[in-house]
Formats: structure tokens, sequence, C-alpha cells
């Protein structure tokens, strides 16, 4: 039911943190990987998948440029891959107060957070809807992209990622609803609060992280690791009839 023997997924932000124990889960079920990085300069995932027999591809691209994005997935299928499972799990912060929040920092995470996840799952997603369905998982394609709590609330200081992970829900379910019958399934998956860089600011704030860390019922922020189950679970067969929906991984925050 969980087995991805023989697929290929693109992932991107797979250097570090969620991301990276993602690529790691993937391939522990059995999928090649290529891996979307602003460049070859971290090979550390790379390296962690090559080790568990499966294959492994880096392939550069600055997602912050619309140009550089829309030739990526040109040359991804002109090395002659077969797309089954994208995942769209980079993501940028900025964080300013609402007041100050400057034209370009609101840009720059729009074009990395929403822009780029709109063209790799339009892009991609026509490949993958030229497919035959797949014997292992009997769908031609999965698409998993990673939203947030900040996709049903407004945060603080963040309205640009707010924006733009709310929008990620939107078109996660837009996509569902043309291709799901197609044989395409698409879903988010929305972190809570999780140890990793991108929180350095919340973890780094006293104040913060003691009123974050009391309102989660599992009594601890979240690890990449939390991810792998999460995302596999969406790629395989186990989720065939699960599509357009946001799947909450947050230690219980949402039910509180």
């Amino acid at each position: 039911m969980f087995s991805l023997e023989g697929h290929t997924a693109v992932i991107t932000g797979g250097t570090r943190g969620i991301g990276q124990a993602v690529a790691i889960g993937l391939a522990e079920a059995g999928a090649d990987i290529l891996l979307v990085q602003r460049d070859e300069t971290s090979t550390t995932t790379l390296e962690a998948v090559r080790a568990l027999g499966r294959k492994a591809t880096i392939y550069t691209a600055d997602l912050s440029s619309a140009e550089s994005v829309a030739q990526l997935v040109p040359k991804i299928l002109a090395d002659g891959h077969q797309i089954r499972i994208l995942v769209n799990c980079a993501g940028i912060q900025r964080r300013h107060a609402c007041e100050s929040f400057p034209d370009s920092d609101f840009n720059e995470v729009i074009q990395v957070n929403l822009n780029t996840v709109f063209s790799l799952c339009r892009d991609i997603g026509a490949h993958m809807l030229k497919l035959d369905p797949s014997p292992v998982t009997g769908r031609r394609g999965s698409i998993i992209n990673f939203a947030s709590l900040l996709t049903f609330q407004g945060g603080l200081t963040v309205p640009a990622y707010a924006a733009s992970k709310g929008a990620v829900g939107q078109l996660t379910k837009s996509f569902a609803n043309e291709w799901t019958a197609k044989g395409v399934t698409v879903n988010a998956v929305a972190p809570g609060y999780i140890a990793t860089e991108m929180n350095t600011a919340l973890l780094n704030d006293p104040a913060r992280l003691e009123s974050i860390s009391a309102r989660i019922p599992a009594g601890r922020w979240g690890s990449p690791e939390d991810f792998k189950g999460t995302t596999v679970y969406l790629a395989s067969k186990a989720s065939a009839y699960v599509s357009g929906h946001i799947l909450v991984v947050d230690g219980g925050w949402m039910g509180r």
C-alpha cells in the first residue's frame, strides 16, 4: 500500500529541514529523487538518497526567478525522466510589521511560495496527465504542496507568508477539481510549529516560544521526520481516494 518502487519524485526545498526528511522518506519507500536546488553546493540529501540504493540527481533553479522556473521542467523532461510525484516544499519567510512591509519582500515571498508552486504544478501535472496509470499506485501521479497553519490563520508580522500559504491551499483544491478524475491527485500538507531554520525567530523569542509551546497538545514542537510518513501516504496507493485535501500535521494545534 505504501510502496513507491520505480517511481521518480521531484522535490523542491530538499536540502534541509522538512524537505530533506521528505526526500529521504520517499527514497526509503522506493522512489528515485530529483532535487531542485539553487546550486549544487549542498549534497547531503543527494548522498543520503544514494546511500539507500536509490537514484538521485540535482537540478538547479532559482525559485525566486520566474524565468529560471520556466526552464526547469523542460530540462528535466529532456533527460527522459518520467515524473510520478511532485513535492513543492521550498518556501521563504520575511518578517515585518504590516504597516512597513516592503513591496520587494512581499513580491519575493509570493514568487517563491505561490507562483513557483503554480508553475510546477501546471507543468509537471501536464506531464503526469500524459502517462499511463501506474501499476504501483493505480494513478498517473501525485502532487503534494506544502501549505501551513497560516493557510488558515493570519499570524503576526507575516502577511506575505500568510497570503502565499492561504493561496496554496486554494490552488491545491483547484487543481484537484480538474485532475483527480484524470488520475492525478493533488493534496497539501500544513505543518504546525516545527523546529527548523525558518522558525529561528520564534525559537529565539522566549515569550513567543513559551506561549506557542503551551498550546500544542502533543507537548512538543514537530520535527522534520514527522513528515516522512505523511508524504509517503499522499504519494502512495494508500491515499487513492484522497484529493483536494489539506492535511494538518501540527501535534493537535488546530484543535485546541
